[in-house]
C-alpha cells in the first residue's frame, strides 16, 4: 500500500518542524504524534510506538532519531537521511548564526533577561507535552503504569536515565503480556557501538572535536538533554574550551532556538574553532544516531506485528514515557527559581489547555518578552 503522502510532504514538515518547533525533545515528539498520527494520519500508531521505541534503545537524541524513523517507514534510508537533514538545518543555521554575534560582541548579555522567560514557558510546554503523552501511550493499564512510575522516579532520584531500565520494562511488560511456554523468545535490543574512541596521539583540534562529539552521540542514551552533563565534563573540564559561563550560555542558545536540544553542540563548536568546529561536532554528534537509527529499523518493520514484539515495544514506551516526565520534575527545579517563573510556566500550561490551536512559538515570543520585562524593570 503506497503513502498517502509524498517524500517532498514530509521533508517540508519536518523543515518547519524543525524550524518553529520549540520545547525541547518531550515536546517535538508530541508534535509529530499529534501532526503525522492524529491529524494527518500518515503514519500508524504502530510505527510511531516503534519508532519512538528504537529512539529510546540506541543512543544520541531521542527527537532526531524518531524523526529519521518516521523518514525511513515509507521512504527508506533515502527519506530517513533527507528527513534527518531537514529536521536539524534550520537550529543549526539559528545557532550558528547566534555563535557569530555571540563572538563577535563577547557575549550575549541580553539573553539571560529572554532565558528567564522562555526556560519558564518551555517547562510548561514540557508538561503539558509529557501529559498528552502518558494519556495517549499508557491508558489503564495498571502494569504500564508501574513501569512509568518506576522508571519516572529512577530519572528524578539519579537525574538520568537507564537504557537497562527500558529493556527491563520492554521485557517485563513482553512476559506479563505473553507468558513464555518454555521457548526461546527472541527480542531486539541495541546495536553494541565499540567502533568510536579517541587516539590519544591524536593533537588536531578538529579531529579532538570529532572524536570527542561523536562518542557523546554514541553512548548517551535518552533525550537531547540528557547530553548537557556530558558535554560540560569533557567540554569544560577535560579539555577547557569554554568556561562555565560560555557553556552555559550555550545550553541557553539551544533552548530559545526551536529544533533539538541537542543542537547546541553546534554552538559549542562554533565557539571553539569557527563554522569548521560547529561543522564537525553537529555531524559526529548526529551521524551514530542516524546509523543506530536506520540499520535496526528493517528488524523493527519485519518483526514489529509480533504479538511479544508489540508487547516489547508498549514496555519500553511506557518506559521512556516514565523518564521523559521525570525530566520534567528536575528541569522544573532548575527553571522555575522564584514566583514569577512559577507563573509563566503554569500560564503556559492553562493557555495550551484552554486554546488547543494556540501555536506554542506565540508562547515563547510572549514569554521572551515578559522575561526581558521583569529583568529590565527588576521586578
Amino acid at each position: 500500500m503506497s503513502p498517502i503522502y509524498s517524500l517532498k510532504d514530509l521533508i517540508l514538515y519536518f523543515l518547519k518542524l524543525g524550524t518553529v518547533g520549540f520545547g525541547g525533545p518531550a515536546a517535538l515528539i508530541s508534535y509529530m504524534h499529534r501532526d503525522l498520527v492524529e491529524d494527518r494520519l500518515w503514519i500508524s500508531e504502530q510505527d510511531y510506538k516503534e519508532g519512538l521505541a528504537l529512539a529510546q534503545l540506541a543512543p544520541g537524541p531521542l527527537a532526531a532519531q524518531l524523526a529519521i524513523y518516521l523518514g525511513y517507514v515509507n521512504y527508506r534510508v533515502l527519506g530517513a537521511t533527507l528527513v534527518g537533514l531537514a529536521f536539524v538545518l534550520p537550529s543549526f543555521i539559528m545557532v550558528v548564526a547566534l555563535g557569530y554575534i555571540y563572538t563577535l560582541y563577547g557575549g550575549l548579555s541580553w539573553i539571560q533577561a529572554v532565558f528567564y522567560g522562555i526556560s519558564a514557558a518551555v517547562i510548561g510546554i514540557i508538561a503539558m507535552s509529557s501529559y498528552k503523552l502518558v494519556t495517549k501511550s499508557i491508558g489503564k493499564d495498571y502494569f504500564l503504569w508501574m513501569i512509568f512510575g518506576l522508571t519516572a522516579l529512577f530519572t528524578i532520584y539519579t537525574e538520568s536515565e537507564s537504557v537497562w531500565l527500558f529493556l527491563i520494562g520492554g521485557i517485563a511488560y513482553m512476559i506479563y503480556k505473553n507468558p513464555p511456554k518454555f521457548t526461546k523468545i527472541n527480542t531486539i535490543v541495541p546495536l553494541g557501538l565499540g567502533l568510536l574512541g579517541a587516539s590519544t596521539s591524536e593533537t588536531d583540534t578538529l579531529v579532538k572535536i570529532a572524536l570527542f562529539f561523536a562518542k557523546a552521540g554514541a553512548f548517551v542514551f535518552g533525550s537531547g538533554l540528557a547530553i548537557v552533563p556530558f558535554l560540560y565534563s569533557g567540554v569544560v573540564k577535560d579539555y577547557h574550551w569554554l568556561n562555565e559561563k560560555q557553556f552555559m550560555d550555550a545550553v541557553a542558545v539551544a533552548m530559545i532556538t526551536p529544533g533539538p536540544v541537542v543542537i547546541t553542540v553546534a554552538f559549542i563548536g562554533y565557539l571553539v574553532l569557527g563554522f569548521k568546529g560547529a561543522v564537525v561536532a553537529a555531524l559526529a554528534t548526529f551521524l551514530p544516531c542516524y546509523l543506530l537509527t536506520i540499520l535496526p529499523a528493517p528488524y523493527f518493520k519485519k518483526y514489529g506485528n509480533l504479538p511479544r514484539i508489540k508487547s516489547f515495544v508498549s514496555g519500553i514506551t511506557a518506559a521512556a514515557v516514565g523518564a521523559i516526565s521525570g525530566a520534567v520534575i528536575i528541569l522544573a527545579k532548575r527553571s522555575l527559581l522564584d514566583i514569577n517563573t512559577i507563573i509563566i510556566a503554569l500560564l503556559t500550561m492553562f493557555l495550551l489547555w484552554k486554546y488547543k490551536k494556540l501555536q506554542e512559538p506565540v508562547i515563547i515570543i510572549g514569554a521572551a518578552l515578559v522575561g526581558y520585562f521583569l529583568r529590565f524593570f527588576h521586578i
